[in-house]
Formats: structure tokens, C-alpha cells, sequence
């Protein structure tokens, strides 16, 4: 049985307000770090252990990226570059899918936005209570390819999956309007 997010994690520790997306990437490294070790400012007062990724955790990751310093600012390729680390260091989840949901909601804010996209403020764009589909592009679009190439790599070779990332992606990428033959280049088949 999963618990709720300790009280203790509402607030963040002063090394984890950020002030710009910089910072708030830094914050996220720093999050990346505690779930590596079990240790660090981000597990104070709670029982944590090293590999594993719990609500607290998530909640925390949120908290970063829905500050007041950058709630209007997309997200940026560092902090995706931070939560894709994160993703691929905890081995054991104990977060009810809100990091996966928060994952995949933070690329599509990125890829959107590197496309011209307009996006909404990460409060309501990373929020659970958010369907993506509400903001996020849900036909093929004219991508920023680099930022796309960028995303894939990311992904391809990756153990876990995240369906609703893979879904997202294919569809700022535009999965059917790639020839066939470059589809496999885009996503490893183990992600899917």
C-alpha cells in the first residue's frame, strides 16, 4: 500500500528553490542524487532507500518544476536531461505513476514549446489532475527535429517503459508521417 507524501516534503529544502530553469535543473540532480543513495536533502526524516524513487520523490520533482521562478517559462532541455536520469537511476517505484506521468508531461511541454508551440504554465501543464491531451499536441506537428532527435535518444535502449511518454512523443514526432523504415531508429521496440 502506497502512503501519501510525508508533510516534511511540502516545503523544499533551500538548495531546491530554484530561480530559473538552471537551478531548477540543479534541484532536480540534487533529487536524482537522493534516490541513487538513499541519502541527501532529499530524504531527510524519512527512510529512503538508494535506487528507489517513492512519492515523496515525485512530489518533489513537481514542486521544482511548478515553481513560481519558472511556472511560465517550458521546460527546459536540462530539466528533461535531470528527469530522464532520475527515471533511469530508480529501479524500485513506489510513486503510483505520478513520475511517469510527470516524465512524459514535461516532454511534451519541452517539444512543444522547441516547436513554437504555445504551452500552458507548468502548474496546470505538469499538474496530475492535467489530462495531457487537454494541452498537448494530439496530431502529428512541424517539429523542432533537433530537440525530437534529442528525445529519442533519450529513450531508445531505456529497460523501463513509459507507454503514455512513448505515446506522447510519437505524436509530436508524428509517427506516421516517418517512413517505416526509420521508425525502429526512433524508438527501441522495448520501450513500447
Amino acid at each position: 500500500m502506497m502512503s501519501a507524501p510525508s508533510a516534511k516534503a511540502a516545503e523544499l529544502p533551500g538548495a531546491l528553490q530554484p530561480s530559473c530553469r538552471k537551478t531548477a535543473a540543479h534541484a532536480l540532480t540534487i533529487v536524482r542524487d537522493g534516490v541513487i543513495t538513499g541519502e541527501g536533502p532529499t530524504t531527510k526524516g524519512r527512510i529512503h532507500f538508494s535506487r528507489a524513487l517513492d512519492a515523496d520523490d515525485a512530489a518533489c520533482c513537481a514542486r521544482i518544476l511548478t515553481a513560481a521562478a519558472v511556472e511560465h517559462q517550458p521546460v527546459c532541455r536540462a530539466e528533461v536531461e535531470a528527469l530522464f536520469e532520475i527515471h533511469d537511476a530508480a529501479a524500485e517505484r513506489s510513486d503510483g505513476g505520478r513520475f511517469d506521468d510527470l516524465l512524459a508531461k514535461a516532454v511534451a511541454h519541452h517539444a512543444a514549446a522547441e516547436s513554437g508551440l504555445p504551452v500552458p504554465p507548468r502548474t496546470i501543464a505538469l499538474s496530475p489532475d492535467t489530462d495531457i491531451a487537454s494541452w498537448a499536441p494530439t496530431q502529428a506537428i512541424k517539429a523542432n527535429s533537433e530537440a525530437l532527435q534529442w528525445i529519442a535518444s533519450q529513450m531508445r535502449g531505456k529497460h523501463r517503459g513509459n507507454r503514455t511518454l512513448v505515446a506522447v512523443v510519437a505524436t509530436v514526432v508524428g509517427a506516421a508521417t516517418l517512413p517505416l523504415a526509420q521508425f525502429p531508429n526512433v524508438f527501441d521496440i522495448g520501450m513500447i
